[in-house]
């Protein structure tokens, strides 16, 4: 825990921030103490990140600059540092996880090379001592196998384990402050709360100072000792993490707790960050005697898909002469899904959920096992029923941006399935058609003609959910579509997919780690482990109730808040 009683380590008093001549962070202050967890909270675009870019000298030149304001560290003015000073503190007393370690680490370099630099560089460790020092991090952030990830590339480890090559990286030089920028965003709920607690264990050991940058306030409570909040480039509320928690004084600060699903009961509608500033939070909810009526009449008629012993099984070859080795992706799973449900579908990375949905969507072939839409086995249908099929069952990427052609206006990508299944009588027919669905999805005709790249992540993944639904399918495959939105546009979002589900009657197959907005949209919830079913129930009885130690140990994994 920190020592209010002394100075701080680092100092940020009434920064402000501009990108030409628009100020982007508006007299920002707040102080970090020695062995402090400070959380900055926050949605997408609310100045979280580029206030932390500013303490290392890290602001895009020319474009950017600290109109006013100071940052000192350890009670020196590093606020307008050269370049060249601020290496003498970048990585060896100020470091940074970023949020996304592919992107991070270099690809054409060897994880173990990477970590040796940063010593090689701020260290006067010889070669063999810096690859010592190197495996002992390894070995500190808990990688297993540490000669085998020291000698791997960046893509040949999971993505938990890349975040711990970064945070190796990070503690490589001991440094007194490390920042850790939305480090678990899209990871497993269970590798999340590996990287939580191995960044508090680390904190402990080292007494080092951690700004911990997240959109997910549950997340921040349970590490964090004290909270900024920030909202449009400002600070609307700082404080003890306790305080923010029970007794939040800014509307903004309600709607980041309130947002997101809780486990305890179902909202109707899921309030949103704009539903709170405007005072129009709606709580009410969905009661066990509605969704038992509901589940009566959905379950009474025949399955729209039933799921037969599914298998897929890769081969993989080591080398030009090595021996053919077999790996179970999806191991002997069955399930019905009937008209009108949502299908929960959890696991850690690597079970098999993503590989399952692929399946069902004929875009990778079970290996055997028989797979029925309405009655009939998809996995024998020849290349022009397949196109058929197509119409009927759509998905929902997870990224929305890379399945969006970025040269295509999104009207006209929204038009594309509508022609290649001849929809409607004419373009102009088919141009009507998509400004309704754009509006159904809350955007306008004015987004017609605008490109992927000029809009919001909320908004693309509204114009993905939009292309989906322009063919008017019965089943869709939502593949963590909203796993790294921010908690009011993904609670939007899933408002939306909820109403359109009630408006045209879609059945969905929810695929998501995140726990919390499973529990809120499945009917039923199947939880995948290696391949294999580890259970399959009503949503509600599987969390209140888990008979898996599997299941136990995913549910135990969400950050609950205070």
């Amino acid at each position: 825990m920190q020592m209010q009683d002394t100075p701080p380590i680092l100092t940020v008093n009434k920064l402000s921030i501009a990108f030409g001549n628009t100020t982007v962070i508006h007299n920002i202050s707040y102080k970090l103490h020695q062995n402090e967890i400070l959380g900055i909270v926050g949605e997408s675009g609310s100045g979280k990140s580029v206030s932390s870019l500013a303490l290392l000298g890290l602001l895009p030149e020319g474009i950017s600059k600290i109109s006013s304001g100071s940052i000192h560290y350890k009670g020196e003015a590093i606020t307008h540092y050269t370049s060249k000073a601020f290496q003498t503190i970048r990585g060896k007393k100020i470091a940074m996880i970023f949020q996304e370690p592919m992107s991070s680490l270099n690809p054409s370099m060897r994880c173990g090379i990477q970590v040796e630099e940063i010593l090689r560089q701020h260290t006067t460790l010889s070669k063999s001592n810096a690859k010592a020092e190197t495996l002992s991090l390894f070995a500190k952030v808990k990688l297993p196998d540490i000669e085998r990830v020291y000698k791997s590339y960046p893509h040949e480890i999971s993505g938990g384990q890349k975040q711990r090559v970064m945070i190796a990286m990070a503690i490589a030089c001991k440094p007194d402050v490390l920042i850790a920028d939305e480090p678990t965003t899209a990871l497993d709920v269970t590798v999340q709360k590996e990287i939580i607690e191995l960044l508090k264990t680390i904190q402990e050991d080292t007494k080092m100072s951690i700004i911990f940058i997240t959109h997910d306030l549950a997340l921040i409570s349970e590490i964090a000792d004290h909270v900024v909040v920030m909202f449009k480039g400002k600070i609307v509320e700082q404080g003890n993490i306790n305080r923010i928690f029970n007794a939040p004084q800014h509307n903004y600060t309600r709607a980041l707790i309130n947002s997101r699903p809780t486990l305890k009961q179902r909202l109707k509608t899921l309030p949103t960050i704009k539903d709170f500033l405007a005072g129009e939070v709606k709580t009410e909810i969905i009661t066990k005697t509605e969704r038992n009526t509901r589940h009566a009449k959905l379950y009474s008629t025949p399955p729209l898909l039933e799921v037969i012993d599914v298998e897929k099984t890769y081969i993989s070859k080591t080398g030009w002469w090595g021996k053919p080795e077999s790996f179970k992706a999806v191991n002997g799973v069955s399930f019905k899904l009937y008209e009108g449900e949502t299908l929960g579908l959890v696991g850690e990375s690597g079970c098999g959920k993503s590989t399952l949905g692929n399946a069902i969507l004929q875009l990778d072939k079970a290996t055997s096992g028989v797979i029925l839409y309405k009655g009939k086995d998809i996995t024998k249908l020849p290349g022009k029923s397949i196109t058929h099929l197509r119409k009927d069952i759509q998905i929902i990427f997870q990224d929305p941006f890379a399945s969006l052609n970025p040269r295509l206006p999104v009207g006209k990508a929204i038009m594309e399935p509508m022609e290649v299944h001849k929809l409607y009588a004419s373009t102009a027919e088919r141009k009507t058609k998509v400004v309704e669905l754009l509006e159904r999805v809350g955007l306008t005709e004015a987004h017609f003609y605008r490109y992927p790249h000029e809009f919001s992540g909320g908004q693309r993944q509204r114009i993905g959910i939009a292309r989906t639904i322009a063919l008017q399918p019965k089943l869709i495959v939502c593949d963590e579509s909203v796993s790294a939105l921010d908690i009011s546009v993904q609670a939007q979002v899933l408002n939306l997919l909820n109403t359109l589900k009630k408006d045209f009657g879609f059945t969905y197959i929810f695929i998501s780690h995140d726990l919390a907005v499973v529990k809120y949209m499945a009917d039923q919830l199947l939880v995948m482990n290696k391949g294999k079913i580890e259970e399959l129930d009503d949503a509600d009885n599987i969390y209140s109730n888990p008979q898996k130690a599997y299941t136990k140990r995913l549910i135990a994994a969400i950050p609950k808040g205070i």
